[in-house]
């Protein structure tokens, strides 16, 4: 009876053994989820379309296993509206149990989910929305886009020097465009130029038609704007069907204005516009022909913009993140890795400041020209390792 009982017991210690190596497995196979909530439907929907065409990119060229995790996207569509991100955001930490939450067309959507990130310490990788404060809304944001006073301050500097003393700002009535139309009028008074007036346009359903015809009576020397990505085609058409440049009116703004996915499809009247920005479809170096020839190849020949770069490289912050953690991820771990990267963007030379979690770039100063028979934003001048103004 011993030898049976002794028999028994070493069977059943085999199979719990078997059982646990199995179990332990199953654990390092558990796929690392990425919830990558983005604008698919609706007045931003070229936002997600870019940002997840270049996710997908990101995960083709550096493949889906990471420290032996499978890399799973799982994409949802927050029409920008703040209570969808906030509900689908809890979704996915509760039911789908994500590893990073990703993504956020707009400012008021990333801050909806911020509570969440700092809760369940989930990592939260702004990949787009680009209001100053968004870091300081949880411990647990890490931004790969952009801030507005980052790229408006540079555009207050030129435009003195270059003719331009008296501007009519004209943004999106929200965070961003609050933070353009700030950090550009302080910046342009402090080098000599006035605001002579400071208009603001809804965020939903804009029409520019009213404010751009009172401009045009106002005879500025230029007219700064700042609107979302996508917004950008539609003042330029009304712009110029005012006949505000030949009034002799310039246009200049961030350059979102002048967005390259759209750019082509504005038209020589948008030649020669001069506007301030991180990132450029024509930026020369190699990195970045390398990422606009194969982000073209992926997306029949879509030209990617800055929404493209930010999502790009919010997957390699991701990836790295991971890898350091040896595929173990953990938010805090992951977080804690992600801080202080150094890297070359599509963009140029960028790194996540650990203090702040937000991106440190160059800024350039563009034009719009004819390149190839197509329009492109053309760099002329670059002010390197640009912090954002609104955090110093």
């Amino acid at each position: 009876m011993n030898k049976r009982t002794l028999v028994k017991t070493a069977i059943c210690s085999a199979v719990l053994t078997a059982l646990a190596g199995t179990s332990s497995v199953a654990m390092a196979q558990e796929a690392f989820k990425i919830g990558l909530i983005l604008p698919m439907t609706g007045q931003q929907a070229s936002t997600g379309r870019q940002i997840e065409a270049a996710a997908r990119l990101y995960m083709a060229q550096n493949g889906d296993t990471i420290g032996g995790r499978k890399v799973q996207l799982i994409l949802k569509d927050d029409t920008s509206l703040p209570d969808v991100t906030r509900r689908l955001a809890q979704e996915l930490v509760v039911n789908d149990k994500v590893d990073v939450l990703a993504g956020f067309g707009i400012t008021p959507s990333a801050m909806a989910t911020a509570p969440i990130a700092t809760q369940s310490k989930t990592p939260q990788v702004v990949m787009a929305a680009a209001t100053s404060s968004i870091t300081q809304a949880s411990p647990y944001i890490v931004r790969t886009s952009f801030t507005l006073p980052q790229v408006s301050v540079a555009l207050a500097d030129w435009a003195p020097k270059n003719g331009i003393k008296k501007v009519v700002t004209l943004v999106s009535d929200y965070g961003p465009g609050i933070d353009a139309e700030k950090y550009f009028k302080e910046r342009l008074i402090f080098n000599g130029g006035q605001v002579t007036e400071a208009l603001r346009v809804p965020l939903r359903n804009p029409d520019f038609a009213p404010f751009l015809q009172k401009v045009r009576d106002g005879k500025p020397d230029a007219l700064f704007v700042f609107v979302p990505s996508g917004a950008g085609a539609a003042v330029m058409k009304q712009f110029l069907e005012r006949g505000m440049d030949k009034a002799g009116i310039k246009l200049i703004g961030t350059g979102d204005v002048t967005d390259d996915d759209q750019l082509n499809d504005m038209g020589e009247g948008a030649l020669g516009v001069v506007t301030s920005h991180h990132y450029s479809a024509a930026h020369p170096s190699p990195a970045n022909k390398k990422f606009v020839e194969a982000f073209g190849k992926a997306n029949k020949g879509l030209r990617p913009n800055f929404m493209a770069v930010g999502g790009y490289d919010g997957m390699r912050v991701i990836y790295e993140a991971l890898k350091k953690t040896g595929g173990k991820g953990g938010g805090d771990a992951l977080l804690a890795a992600m801080k202080g990267q150094i890297f070359e963007s599509p963009r140029g030379p960028v790194f996540i400041d650990a203090q702040t979690r937000d991106i440190v770039q160059n800024v350039y100063l563009r034009k719009v020209e004819k390149k190839d028979g197509q329009l492109y934003n053309v760099e002329f001048d670059v002010i390197k390792d640009v912090k954002d103004p609104g955090k110093n």
